[in-house]
């Protein structure tokens, strides 16, 4: 059964304690005295908890002091909750306020500053593709010091036995002249399994992620297509965690230092 001080509030956590530490409410407090400062249908468990503390030997400005570390977990698990935020598309389908996928790429994209960090299974090509990255490519173009790394999938078709030499070139071509637009090259990756023939040791990079500057990490089941962050339904969360970040990008780091996922360009 779950301890009746977990059943309270922020607010009356804190006005316990200020009141104990003060010296405003007795001790052991009765249930009368507790209901004036959390909700009353909490009063008399709370009361009976501290009056339990009290019988321990547990004096008041140590039971106050507890009540604090209370508060400051409550802090904490807010702060986290306020840098998790669901992203959702296609907005006109979102039915709990969530971020709209598209609205959230290219907030992230306006927000680097040093690193980005992509993943994705699909690329679109033209129009499509300068709408999606357009203002990150003028970006790197006027800034030197914006390192942009992308990690995509090559796909080969069912049946066909094409050369995987062929594949990374035309897929090469496509990255210059029709997904990319602009003049200065992210560093791409590739995982080299998506272009087995024998279909059974074939795999893809299904991956979808975004991480910029270390610091803000966007995962989601939308690839960076139009289709996807306008009219398909996906889900994702976007988290502003160092750690996350972090490990995240470590994880296609040591994918590409073991030979697992390959450079292109």
């Amino acid at each position: 059964m779950s301890h009746p001080l977990r059943a309270l509030g922020r607010p009356a956590l804190a006005a316990l304690a200020d009141a104990l530490a003060a010296g405003r409410l007795p001790w052991p407090p009765s249930a009368g005295a507790v209901a004036g400062l959390a909700p009353e249908e909490h009063a008399g468990p709370v009361a009976a908890a501290l009056a339990a503390l009290a019988a321990d030997g547990v004096a008041a400005r140590h039971a106050a002091g507890t009540l604090r570390l209370l508060v400051e977990e409550r802090d904490a698990a807010q702060r986290m909750s306020d840098r998790v935020q669901l992203v959702w598309s296609p907005p006109e389908l979102d039915a709990v306020d969530a971020r709209d996928t598209a609205v959230v790429v290219q907030e992230l994209f306006r927000r680097a500053q040093a690193t980005v960090l992509i993943a994705t299974f699909a690329l679109d090509e033209r129009k499509k593709a300068e709408a999606l990255f357009g203002e990150l490519a003028a970006r790197m173009d006027a800034e030197p010091g914006l390192h942009v790394r992308v990690f995509a999938n090559i796909h080969r078709k069912h049946g066909d036995d094409t050369p995987a030499s062929a594949l990374v070139r035309e897929f090469s071509q496509r990255m210059r002249g029709q997904i990319w637009p602009a003049s200065r090259l992210p560093e791409v990756f590739y995982d080299p399994r998506s272009l087995e023939i024998d279909a059974p040791k074939r795999a893809v990079l299904h991956a979808k992620a975004i991480v910029i500057d270390g610091r803000w990490t966007l995962l989601t089941s939308a690839n960076l297509t139009e289709a996807a962050q306008a009219r398909n339904i996906e889900a994702g969360l976007v988290v502003d965690d160092r750690a996350l970040a972090a490990r995240t990008t470590r994880q296609f780091e040591l994918l590409v230092a073991s030979g697992a996922l390959r450079r292109l360009m």
